[in-house]
């Protein structure tokens, strides 16, 4: 069998169809020896994808080769989780991948972190209860381990780069040792010490340092290090020169190793290899935001670049003036894009660059002219292969104008006037999308051309529907255009002539369109009220609740019609009705017993079948309750419908996102060119004259005085085409989803000078080390303490990762950190004025006071009320002067997050010397997210006006609120929910009951206890107004297995979260 699936996986690489023997390579790892299993393995691993089928069959044997005492079975078993695994059998695996972080063989640890890496990239919230043991693999005594955890690292901090500012000391560490020599020889790559290990390094050092003097500056001797010692010719030494000079031009810049870094990047572009020019044009055009000057000295280079024989310097060449473009060589460059584009055959390359002319010519046109024939000729080369968000940009811009009429109509007119002129050649091949764009304008703004007939406009557009390359689509834009133009026609032989042809065409969509027009041009009054002239950014009124068709309705209901049924209730009646065996059990028992393995089917708390244990999101049926028989601990594996965790694992599939292309273009003021030395030009050749001369007009704007703000940076440059807004867009709760971070982390200190290191040492230091400072407190505070509120003040060099997150409405049981008594006293004499709530609010559950920000004059405090429908920011304003404040004025910035009931500003017009007045802010959640900033400023008027920048943490928690209901309606609720999250949690000693554990729920994240039967419990919450979110609890094997339901597709991993968080801290 090994040797006939060795030949089977040979059939499978040359692209035969061989999904017979997938089975087999199944059973191999199933079944065989030790050299059989790993071929099995492997086949499963090359035959297979992450939602195959055939996976389920595969839980089985990875969960018992996991615990097996054979480390091969071992390796093998994690090799398979990090390659194959699917999301939604995560939990079978996951808490014996945790213990084999503490295996005592180090391939056994760098594999299980090899495997929870894959595990954060496809299910992220599953695995934010272990950071703690990601940062022990981070000091693991072995290389491999330690170096196999920066991936993780390297992700986490992308998404929340603040959270691991401490680490920042124990990376420099690791790439000192790295850079000194000091791993073993094992790690060389020709001579160079862990070359990808340093990459990667240095990655996390740029995401780490970005904005940030302070973390920057413990990393400029290592960088400088790095680049020394980085000499040797050889192209993985180049790889990591290139990551140094990127990592000095992200992190906060310092003279010295900018002025090394531009060195590397000259002696890369002037190099003879292609490759080494790539990359220094690559280096470039990263570095050109930072440096504009950079280009100005290698600018002859740059040129010669333009007529490489390799077209991918050539399109490097074209990205790097692409960056530096403004107002005065967008001719220049726009050109050049364009000849490139008319030799290119790449489908990626002509998209890119077609969305990259469309930008600049949209934002520095020099006139209505040039922008017209740009994109004319961007459309014509470009093809159909162009993003379809080009032609809809440009036909947004030319229907929703600019703010001076008078260049609305010169542009539209002159688009027209140029479509007209295009039209005129009757053997040129056009696009289909620039024939639609041609189409479009022609029928919106024919009027503005005063000296053409609209009788000639029909005949070019008849004609042009009798092409044969024309498509059916493109067919339905002419269409559209000639009925347009027919409204404002009295008679036209064009339209009775194409209505003639169409009425019997064997296009359905053709001839529907000629019927419309014949029943329209019928009737002119109304035609010209169904289409009036430049209407096409009018807002339509919507009835989107059809209330138009209530009589109908009502008609129908009388006639003895049935009432519309919802689509689940349909589906379950379907289902009830047919006539089939009956695979539910008689009388469900509640206290259902469970299997060992965890992986079995479960029943609901009201009696309704919940399916597999390893769905995604599965539907559920209803069944027939009778007394007699009961199954208790039997898998519910057959159904209806077939074997049922195969039928679930196949709804468990998502659509892929689709990447749009071309971001937005920035460009700033622009200088004078470089002047030419007369001598110099007197004794060039006339080659090198046109390549001076071509240089002046790339590279204007670019002198050392010039200020350029290039593209992705902030721009105050006046844009050409400034648009008006005239569409408002609406996003709604239950149609957005979040990825969430973790950005509660725990204090971390350095890592030890030497290798190897020594895990015991260094978890000591770590316990030791200092949390990092901040200069504002971000209030991640939620006590209920009335008694301390007017006491003391945290001190604001407190910083916000020592004080514990708190869950909502938290009893009286938590630990509340106090400040010490120095940082009482100091905080006492900084701040005299201790601001406490109202009398009507002192009775609500409320968090402490926490100082925002602070100056000699001001002091601004906050404090949270939760209330049953809101969460009330009360905001503390306190004068700390002698003399009275005026005009202090203050606001809170929009975020994507949150969303501010009533007005986001408030206004004080005095404040009495040493006195506090207040306002509160009514708080909603439009995002879910486990955690966001919610930033604001505050200015007020005393010699002069000066303003301080705050913000306030706030977390999901802030906006949940226990929802009451019975069990039956639970159940209803249950069924019309289809976003659901499953998750295996590991009880603690002191939760040895699933009493224990809804009590900690209960308490700390304040759910609703709904019932409670045997060893299942359900809950409920809503997150406010009114999202509901519905929470399934069973106990089985020291586990907590939890399943969480809701509207929100992001509100159960957020909540799911929070219970991972609450169960480990307890």
């Amino acid at each position: 069998m090994k040797e006939c699936m060795v030949r089977l996986i040979y059939c499978e690489m040359l692209g035969y169809e061989s999904s017979f023997g997938y089975i087999h390579a199944i059973k191999l790892a199933q079944q065989g020896n030790l050299l059989e299993k790993r071929v099995g393995y492997l086949a499963v691993s090359l035959f297979l994808h992450e939602n195959h089928e055939l996976l389920l069959l595969l839980v089985n044997t990875v969960v018992k080769d996991l615990q097996s005492t054979n480390l091969v079975e071992v390796c093998m078993a994690l090799t398979v989780v990090s390659q194959i695994f699917p999301r939604e059998m995560i939990p079978a695996v996951l808490p014996l991948i945790e213990d084999k972080l503490q295996h005592s063989k180090e391939i056994i640890r760098r594999k299980a972190v090899q495997a929870l890496y894959k595990f954060y990239l496809i299910a992220p919230n599953q695995v934010q209860h272990i950071h703690d043991k990601f940062r022990k693999a981070l000091c693991d005594r072995d290389a491999g381990v330690m170096a196999a955890s920066l991936h993780i690292y390297l992700q986490m901090i992308k998404e929340n780069s603040s959270g691991y500012k401490d680490l920042t000391g124990s990376f420099v560490t690791i790439l000192k040792q790295v850079v000194g020599g000091k791993l073993s020889a094992d790690f060389n790559y020709h001579s160079v010490p862990a070359p990808w290990l340093q990459i990667q390094l240095l990655r996390i050092l740029g995401v780490l340092g970005k904005d940030d003097p302070r973390t920057s500056e413990l990393m400029y001797d290592v960088l400088d290090e790095s680049l020394r010692r980085a000499e040797i010719n050889h192209n993985i030494t180049y790889a990591i020169l290139f990551e140094c000079v990127q990592t000095i031009y992200t992190i906060y810049p310092k003279s010295e190793l900018l002025e090394k870094a531009a060195k590397c990047i000259g002696k890369f572009v002037l190099s003879p290899k292609i490759n080494l020019k790539y990359l220094g044009l690559k280096a470039l055009t990263y570095v050109i935001q930072q440096d504009p000057n950079l280009a100005l000295q290698h600018q002859m280079t740059i040129i010669e670049c333009l007529d490489h024989p390799d077209p991918i310097i050539k399109r490097e060449t074209l990205e790097l003036l692409y960056r530096i473009t403004n107002g005065q060589n967008v001719i220049v460059i726009v050109q050049k894009m364009l000849d490139y584009l008319k030799e290119s055959q790449e489908e990626y390359a002509i998209i890119s660059l077609v969305g990259k002319i469309a930008e600049l010519a949209e934002k520095y046109a020099p006139n209505n002219e040039w922008f017209i024939q740009t994109m004319n000729a961007a459309f014509s080369v470009g093809g159909d292969v162009v993003h379809s968000d080009i032609p809809n940009n440009f036909l947004r811009l030319l229907a929703e104008g600019f703010d001076d009429e008078k260049e609305d109509h010169q542009l539209r007119m002159y688009a027209v006037q140029s479509y007209l002129g295009l039209l005129e050649e009757e053997d040129k091949l056009y696009p289909q999308k620039f024939l639609q764009v041609m189409s479009w304008v022609l029928g919106e703004y024919f009027s503005l051309v005063t000296d053409v007939d609209p009788e000639v406009i029909l005949t070019k557009l008849h004609s042009l529907l009798k092409k044969t390359f024309v498509t059916s689509e493109t067919k339905a834009w002419i269409m559209a255009a000639v009925t347009k133009i027919a409204s404002h026609t009295s008679c036209s032989k064009t339209v009775d002539a194409l209505i003639q042809e169409l009425s019997s065409s064997l296009d359905t969509c053709l001839r529907q369109y000629a019927f419309e027009l014949k029943h329209l041009y019928e009737d002119k009054a109304l035609m010209k009220t169904l289409l009036p002239f430049d209407a096409s950014c009018s807002d339509l009124v919507v009835d989107a609740s059809l209330s138009f068709l209530d009589g109908f309705v009502a008609e129908g209901l009388g006639h003895g019609a049935a009432p519309y049924k919802p689509h689940h209730q349909r589906q379950e009646e379907k289902l009830s009705q047919e006539k089939a065996l009956n695979f539910e059990p008689y009388g469900l028992s509640f206290a259902s017993s469970v299997s060992s393995s965890g992986v079995t089917g479960r029943q609901s708390p009201t009696g309704l079948s919940f399916g597999s244990d390893i769905s995604g999101n599965s539907a559920e049926t209803g069944h027939k309750e009778t007394n007699t028989l009961k199954l208790e601990g039997v898998r519910k594996l057959w159904g209806k419908e077939g074997y049922l965790p195969k039928k679930e694992n196949k709804t468990g599939k998502g659509n892929e996102p689709q990447a749009v292309p071309c971001g937005s273009l920035l460009a700033g003021p622009v200088g004078e060119p470089p002047a030419l030395q007369p001598e110099q030009g007197a004794s060039l050749s006339e080659e090198d004259k046109e390549k001076q001369q071509l240089a002046s007009t790339l590279f204007i704007g670019l002198g050392s005085s010039a200020g350029v703000s290039l593209m992705g940076k902030a721009d105050t440059a006046t844009q050409k085409f400034k648009r008006k807004s005239k569409v408002v867009e609406t996003q709604h709760l239950s149609e957005e989803t979040s990825d969430f971070q973790n950005s509660a982390a725990s204090d971390f200190g350095p890592l030890l000078d030497t290798v190897p290191i020594n895990v015991e040492d260094s978890e000591e230091r770590l316990r030791k080390a200092s949390p990092s400072s901040s200069d504002i407190v971000e209030d991640n505070l939620a006590f209920e303490t009335p008694q301390s509120l007017r006491k003391s003040v945290l001190d604001d060099r407190i910083s916000a990762d020592r004080l514990s997150q708190i869950s909502l409405l938290a009893d009286s049981n938590i630990e509340i950190f106090k400040p010490s008594s120095s940082a009482q006293c100091e905080s006492a004499s900084e701040t005299p004025l201790v601001p406490f709530l109202p009398e009507e609010l002192e009775e609500l559950p409320h968090s402490e006071v926490v100082r925002l920000c602070q100056n000699d004059a001001l002091a601004l405090h906050l404090c949270k009320v939760w209330t049953d429908d809101s969460l009330l920011l009360i905001v503390f304003v306190s004068n700390k002067t002698t003399s009275a404040l005026h005009a202090v004025n203050l606001v809170f910035e929009e975020t994507e997050h949150f969303q501010i009931l009533e007005s986001a500003t408030s206004q004080f017009p005095v404040i009495d010397a040493q006195s506090v007045e207040h306002c509160q802010k009514c708080m909603r959640m439009n995002k879910v997210c486990t955690q966001a900033i919610l930033p604001g400023s505050v200015s007020y008027q005393s010699e002069m006006e000066t303003c301080l920048e705050f913000s306030v943490t706030l977390s999901l928690m802030d906006f949940i609120r226990p929802m009451e209901m019975t069990t039956e309606d639970f159940g209803k609720l249950w069924l019309s929910l289809s976003n659901d999250v499953k998750q295996n949690i590991k009880m603690s000693s002191c939760q040895d009951s699933l009493l224990a554990a809804l009590d900690t729920l209960q308490q700390k994240l304040k759910l609703h206890r709904v019932d409670v039967i045997g060893n299942e419990g359900i809950l409920a919450c809503q997150l406010l107004p009114s999202v509901p979110c519905l929470l399934h609890c069973r106990t089985h094997s020291g586990l907590l297995a939890l399943w969480f339901r809701s509207p929100c597709a992001a509100l159960p991993d957020g909540l799911l979260y929070q219970c991972q968080k609450v169960m480990e801290e307890s």
